[in-house]
C-alpha cells in the first residue's frame, strides 16, 4: 500500500507561513509518504489557496515528493492556458507533477467562467483534454473543435514527463469511470464517497479495464480519506463534523459517515476496509491539526494497515 498526504491549503488572509509548509513537506517525506496533494476551489468563502501556485512553491521546497491536484475542474479553464501552466510546473518540479481532472457537476457558477451551463459539459471536458494532450505531445496542433479551434499552434517546452504528466480522473457515475479508463492513467475516489460506493466504482473500473484490454498495473486506483486520530471517539467525530460543515456548508452534515475517525484501532480498521475495497494508494486527508495528525497517523495507524 502506498500513501499520499494532503497539503494544508486553508490559509486565512496574511497567515501563510512559508517555513511551516516547507517543514510539513519535508516531514511528510521523512515519514514515507510518496506524494502530496491539493484540491481546487476557485470560488468560495473558505480561504483556499490555489493549487498550481502553491505546488510551484512546494516543488521549490522539496526535491522528492510527487505533487498533485485532485482535481482540476477543467471545463472552467481555458485548456491552452491550463496546458501551459501544467507543462511549466512539470518542468520546474523536474517531472514530479500528478494531474487530476474532473467535470465537476452543474452546481457551479459557470457564468463567472464564461461557460454556458447548458453546454454539453462532457463534450467540453473531453475536447479540452484533447487540446491539452495535443499541445503537450505534438510539434504543431490543428484542431477544429466545437469549443476550441487551433491552427498550426505550438507550445514549448513540453512537460518534463513524456508524453505528459499522469492524468487522474475523478467521477462517480459509471460513464465517468469508463471515461477514466479510456483517457486516463488512474481513478481518484472522492473523500465524500463511502467505502461501499468506492468498492462498486472499483468493480466498474476493473471491468472497463478488462473490456479495453488494458493491464491493471498501468492504471492506478486511489481513494481520498478524511481522517482524524483521537483517543476520544466522540471528540474526534465532533471536531470532524465541525470542520466538514465549516468547509462544505449544509452538505458537510452528510459527510461525517464517510470519514475515518476515532482511536488508532478504529482508524486502522477504516483504512483496511478502504484497501480491501481496491485502493492501491490512500490519500490521507486530515482536516484539522494537519501536522500533528500526520505524525500520529504515520506512527500509530499506517504501519498496521497492511
Amino acid at each position: 500500500m502506498h500513501y499520499g498526504i494532503s497539503v494544508p491549503q486553508l490559509v486565512a488572509d496574511g497567515m501563510f507561513q512559508p517555513t511551516e509548509l516547507r517543514g510539513y513537506l519535508d516531514r511528510a517525506e521523512e515519514l514515507g509518504f510518496e506524494s502530496a496533494w491539493m484540491t481546487e476551489q476557485l470560488l468560495g468563502s473558505s480561504p483556499n489557496l490555489s493549487p498550481l501556485e502553491t505546488l510551484a512553491f512546494a516543488a521549490a521546497c522539496n526535491q522528492r515528493l510527487r505533487l498533485g491536484c485532485a482535481v482540476f475542474v477543467t471545463p472552467l479553464h481555458n485548456p491552452v492556458h491550463l496546458a501551459k501552466r501544467i507543462a511549466t510546473l512539470d518542468q520546474l518540479s523536474r517531472g514530479r507533477l500528478e494531474v487530476g481532472v474532473g467535470i465537476g457537476g452543474r452546481n457551479r457558477m459557470f457564468t463567472a467562467f464564461d461557460v454556458d451551463p447548458d453546454d454539453n459539459l462532457v463534450a467540453r471536458f473531453t475536447e479540452g483534454l484533447q487540446v491539452m494532450k495535443a499541445l503537450w505531445t505534438q510539434p504543431t496542433v490543428d484542431i477544429d473543435g466545437q469549443f476550441w479551434q487551433l491552427s498550426g499552434a505550438a507550445m514549448e517546452p513540453k512537460p518534463f514527463q513524456k508524453p505528459h504528466p499522469p492524468l487522474w480522473f475523478g467521477g462517480r457515475r459509471p460513464a465517468a469511470l469508463r471515461r477514466a479508463v479510456r483517457h486516463g492513467h488512474g481513478f481518484f475516489g472522492a473523500g465524500s464517497t463511502t467505502t461501499a460506493e468506492f468498492a462498486e466504482q472499483v468493480r466498474i473500473v476493473r471491468t472497463a479495464l478488462a473490456d479495453a484490454g488494458r493491464e491493471t498495473m498501468d492504471f492506478r486506483i486511489v481513494k481520498r480519506v478524511y481522517i482524524a486520530v483521537d483517543d476520544d471517539a466522540d471528540r474526534a467525530r465532533s471536531r470532524m463534523s465541525e470542520v466538514l460543515i465549516s468547509q462544505y456548508g449544509a452538505y458537510g452534515k452528510s459527510l461525517l459517515p464517510v470519514a475515518v475517525c476515532g482511536p488508532p484501532a478504529a482508524c486502522i480498521q477504516g483504512l483496511r476496509e478502504v484497501a480491501a475495497a481496491g485502493a492501491e494508494m490512500i490519500l490521507i486527508n486530515p482536516l484539522f491539526d494537519s501536522a500533528a495528525q500526520m505524525e500520529r497517523i504515520a506512527a500509530e495507524v499506517l504501519p498496521h494497515v497492511g
